[in-house]
C-alpha cells in the first residue's frame, strides 16, 4: 500500500482520481486534547479492485501541500463519497475554507435504503460488500510516526469497501428514486453554517432544567466566554468548564472569587487567574442584561399542550409508514416531533421535504380527521374518510 508524503505524488494521484467518476475519502484525526481537530491522515481512493487505484495521505510530513486535493475537492465532475462525513467535512472547512462538491454519504444514503438509523461503516462492509473488517487499530494514536502495517490496513479498508458500498447504494437510489432524498438530508452537511461555531450561540447547546430569562442570560454569557477562551487556546471546552459546573454557576451566581471557592462542580484550575475573571465577568453581564435582551428557550416542548390519543395514533400512523418505507422511524419523525404535531405545531421537521411525502401529508391529514387507522391481522392500514 502507497503512503503520499510530496506534492508531486500528491498531484499526480488527483490528476488520475479526476477521470474517475468518484472518490472515496476518509480521515485519521485526533481531538481529544484539542477544540478544532487535528488531521493525522487521509485515505482516498476510485474505482479498482483491492488496494488498487487506493493510498494514504500524510498530511504531517514537512513540505505537503493539500492543494492538489482540494482542488479534486472543487472538480464538480467528480464525486466525493464519505461514510458519516460530518467531521471529516468539517476539518477540510475549518482548515481549507473547502467542502467538497458534490458529495455523497453512504450513512445518509444506507438510511433511506433501509439500513437503519446511523447506521456503521462495518455493519455496511459486512452486508454489502461481504467482508469482515480489523478494527484493533480503531483508537490508536494517529499522529504517532510511523505508522504500523495494521494502521495502514485498517485506514486503507476504510475506503477501499466503501467503493463498492456507494456503488450498491447509488444504483439503489437509482432504483427507487430516493436519490433526491438523500439531497435534501446533504443540504446541512455542505452548509458552510454547520461547521461555524459562534459563541454567543453557544448556550443552546447546554441542556438545562429552568427556561428562566434571567437564568438563561447567564448561562448565554457563561458558554460565550468558555467557547472563546477555547477556541482561542485550542482547548477542549470542557477543559475550561464542564456543562454542570457552567449551569451551577449561573444558579448560584458567583461575585467574588470565595465565591467561586465554594462551587462543588469548577475545576481548580478555573477558581483563579483569566478564567476565574471570565466567570465572574460572565455572570455579572447575565445578570445585568437588559430585559428586552434576555434570551429565551425556544419550542419548549414540555410546555406544549400535547393531545396524548392523538400523539398515539400518529405513532401508529408512523410504524404503518415505516414498514412501508424501509426507513427507520426516528429518521422520518422522532417522538419529540410527533408531540409538537400532536399539540398542533406545523413548523416540525417531519412535515418537510421528503418525510412530508412519506409520513407528514398523512399525520397532518389524520389531525384534520380526514383519515382512520385500522388492524388487518399484524398490519396497520390507513382508510380515507
Amino acid at each position: 500500500m502507497k503512503t503520499i508524503t510530496t506534492t508531486e505524488d500528491l498531484a499526480a494521484f488527483c490528476q488520475a482520481a479526476a477521470k474517475a467518476p468518484y472518490v472515496t475519502v476518509d480521515t485519521e484525526f485526533l481531538r481529544e486534547r484539542t477544540y478544532y481537530s487535528k488531521l493525522c491522515l487521509i485515505q482516498l481512493a476510485f474505482p479498482g479492485k483491492g488496494d488498487e487505484n487506493a493510498v494514504l495521505v500524510d498530511p504531517l510530513v514537512d513540505g505537503l501541500d493539500l492543494e492538489p486535493l482540494l482542488e479534486l475537492f472543487r472538480n464538480t465532475a467528480v464525486v466525493k463519497v464519505f461514510h458519516a462525513a460530518r467531521q471529516d467535512l468539517e476539518i477540510f472547512f475549518i482548515d481549507h475554507g473547502v467542502i467538497p462538491d458534490p458529495l455523497f454519504d453512504t450513512q445518509v444514503a444506507a438510511m433511506v435504503c433501509g439500513f437503519g438509523e446511523q447506521v456503521g461503516y462495518e455493519t455496511l462492509v459486512k452486508r454489502i460488500a461481504k467482508q469482515a473488517l480489523d478494527k484493533s487499530s480503531r483508537f490508536t494514536d494517529w499522529s504517532r510516526r510511523p505508522l504500523t502495517e495494521a494502521q495502514k490496513k485498517y485506514a486503507l479498508a476504510d475506503v477501499t469497501h466503501l467503493r463498492v458500498i456507494y456503488e450498491y447504494l447509488a444504483a439503489e437510489l437509482e432504483r427507487t428514486g430516493r436519490a433526491r432524498w438523500v439531497a435534501e438530508e446533504l443540504a446541512v452537511l455542505t452548509d458552510p453554517e454547520t461547521y461555524i461555531t459562534r459563541p454567543e450561540d453557544a448556550w443552546q447547546r447546554v441542556k438545562t432544567r429552568s427556561s428562566s430569562p434571567r437564568f438563561l442570560a447567564i448561562v448565554q454569557a457563561l458558554a460565550a466566554f468558555r467557547e472563546e477562551y477555547a477556541q482561542s487556546r485550542n482547548i477542549p471546552r470542557n477543559r475550561v468548564f464542564k456543562d454542570d459546573a457552567l449551569t451551577e454557576l449561573a444558579s448560584t451566581k458567583p461575585v467574588t472569587m470565595e465565591d467561586l471557592g465554594r462551587s462543588r462542580l469548577l475545576l481548580r484550575e478555573a477558581r483563579k487567574g483569566p478564567i476565574a475573571d471570565g466567570i465572574l465577568a460572565a455572570v455579572a453581564a447575565g445578570v445585568e442584561c437588559p430585559k428586552d435582551q434576555l434570551p429565551k428557550a425556544e419550542n419548549d416542548r414540555d410546555q406544549l399542550q400535547v393531545n396524548p390519543a392523538l400523539a398515539d395514533l400518529l405513532r401508529v400512523l408512523l410504524k404503518a409508514r415505516t414498514e412501508a418505507s424501509g426507513v427507520a422511524a426516528r429518521l422520518i419523525a422522532p417522538a419529540a416531533d410527533l408531540d409538537a404535531i400532536a399539540a398542533g405545531m406545523r413548523d416540525v421537521k417531519a412535515l418537510t421535504g421528503w418525510r412530508r411525502e412519506v409520513f407528514g401529508e398523512d399525520a397532518l391529514r389524520l389531525c384534520d380527521g380526514k383519515l382512520a387507522l385500522t388492524v388487518k391481522g399484524r398490519d396497520v392500514e390507513v382508510i380515507e374518510l
